[in-house]
């Protein structure tokens, strides 16, 4: 099946995919639709990050909805505010073309009362993060009775960030659910118990080889360098790159922050975001870096969950991430809606063997370029 028609998605849903520039699915996407198009199922699918998971629940998802009745039937939850923003970003744009669905996304960090008027729109699905969904439904400011589709998105990650009790919490809300889909890039032990609590013995079970995960439109380069020789070999690249964009990705928020003011100091348009951030902080450097005042951001692998930023040239690895799948996530910042793109990597002589093991585990090449 080579196009979102053969899958069965409804010719306005794949207007709006071509609009975006979609127009193939990925693997995940292939093998996910079909399976939840026309059948009630659950299912659990595990695949990296940025591989194009929104769309393959999304779109089931919104073929389920019901326009003409103005209840809340389908319900995302997300591990960090970007990523809820993102998924309703994704969800609204999928819809350009067919009647209005509408979508509310909900998290921490903004103000709770203008969430709560918010909904008292019309709201056909929510997507939300696990503490301000609790919070909203303690308030009685949202009513779940009529959902029947609960997504769980990056279920690992929010497992990471400590949401178990909530989750569970949740699922207990939408018991009558008829359908629970979850995605996780790992399967630990606390997804597994989740599994086997809240969903069907017969769940339908999909997994993604790792080896199809990663964008063929990214160009892979790395420089040895030692750890002092970073800062200038970023400059120099900034420098080879004129008025191209991107992120340059650290491991802490700590190494993050300092970098983003040595670039500053070097005038270079750059800024930092981090977890610790207030959500009008982040929103305006998102902002700023969106309407390209910005040409750089730099960022962990957390913040950077859920950035959806068109038209970035090249994400630089400053420092190599803990996890293989944290080398997908952030290399698929770049080469966006069918562009070209280079992620390349500041290493040293000892982490060259971390590159081989990209190599094998995502089945991608790495070229030196210096």
């Amino acid at each position: 099946m080579n196009t979102f028609n053969d899958l069965g998605i409804h010719e306005k849903f794949v207007k709006g995919l071509a609009d975006m520039g979609i127009h193939e699915p990925t693997p995940i996407q292939a093998e996910v639709i079909p399976l939840l198009l026309h059948e009630t199922n659950d299912l659990v699918g595990q695949a990296q990050t940025g591989t194009g998971k929104t769309a393959a629940f999304g779109l089931p998802l919104l073929h389920r909805i019901d326009s003409t009745k103005k209840v809340v039937q389908g319900l995302v939850l997300c591990p960090t505010r970007e990523l809820g923003q993102q998924v309703a970003k994704q969800l609204f744009k999928f819809t350009k073309f067919s009647d209005k669905i509408f979508t509310e996304a909900v998290y921490g960090g903004a103000k709770i009362d203008q969430q709560i008027k918010n909904l008292q729109r019309p709201t056909h699905i929510i997507v939300a993060t696990p503490g301000r969904l609790i919070d909203l439904v303690n308030r009685k400011a949202v009513d779940l009775s009529n959902v029947k589709t609960i997504v769980m998105d990056e279920a690992d990650e929010m497992l990471s960030l400590g949401f178990k009790n909530e989750l569970d919490e949740i699922l207990g809300f939408v018991s009558s659910a008829d359908e629970r889909w979850l995605f996780s890039a790992t399967m630990p032990h606390g997804i597994k118990q989740i599994v086997n609590n809240h969903l069907a013995t017969e769940a339908l079970r999909i997994s993604v080889s790792t080896k199809n995960q990663v964008n063929k439109n990214i160009e892979h380069q790395y420089i040895i360098c030692e750890e002092n020789e970073k800062l200038h070999l970023l400059m120099e690249m900034l420098r080879n790159t004129k008025n191209q964009r991107g992120i340059i990705f650290c491991k802490t928020k700590a190494a993050a922050q300092k970098l983003a003011k040595q670039l500053i100091a070097k005038n270079v348009a750059a800024d930092t975001i981090n977890g610790d951030m207030r959500q009008l902080e982040r929103d305006k450097v998102m902002r700023a870096f969106k309407n390209e005042s910005l040409r750089l951001l730099v960022a962990t692998d957390l913040a950077a969950r859920g950035i959806d930023v068109q038209g970035l040239s090249f994400v630089v690895h400053y420092q190599l991430p803990d996890q293989d799948e944290y080398y997908t996530h952030r290399s698929g910042r770049t080469a966006r809606a069918g562009e070209r793109g280079i992620s390349l990597c500041l290493v040293t002589s000892k982490e060259m063997q971390t590159l081989r093991t990209y190599e094998r585990s995502l089945g991608i090449v790495f070229n030196q370029i210096k």
